[in-house]
């Protein structure tokens, strides 16, 4: 499956974009649309939206080969919301969530509202959001 038109909106509400590299609530380094720069890759002081949308391209197919590999059977709104929810909190914490089986999953992903250690308000929103999203 691909991320549809509205998850890809989904996600660049939900992150934003910043065209220059700037530290995220947890302290790492991003630019773009929650683009996770990481040791080695290396950015200028300023990007185009161009490029920050080809950043959230090859980000974005990453997610949604992460969650395809779990070969699940999906509606196009629960397959968005995953992908969301591992774009931001990456392929583990989507193995995680789903271990505990499809059924489990609006329940399960309020549960992922903290960084840091802390609750973080923009996470228990986007969290609801994606419950939102699953179950339409």
């Amino acid at each position: 499956m691909k991320t549809s038109e509205e998850g890809l909106r989904f996600i660049m509400q939900q992150e934003g974009c910043v065209l220059h590299p700037y530290e995220d609530v947890v302290g790492n380094l991003t630019i773009g649309v929650g683009h996770l720069i990481v040791e080695g890759e290396e950015f200028p002081d300023r990007i185009t939206e161009a490029e920050a949308l080809d950043l959230l391209a090859k980000d974005v197919a990453r997610f949604e080969e992460a969650v395809n590999s779990h070969n699940l059977d999906l509606s196009q709104a629960q397959f968005d919301a995953l992908v969301d929810f591992s774009f931001n909190c990456g392929e583990g914490a989507l193995a995680k969530l789903l271990s505990h089986g499809l059924d489990a999953v609006p329940n399960q992903l309020p549960l992922w509202n903290k960084a840091g250690g802390r609750v973080i308000g923009a996470l228990v929103r986007r969290r609801a959001a994606e419950v939102e999203m699953w179950n339409s």
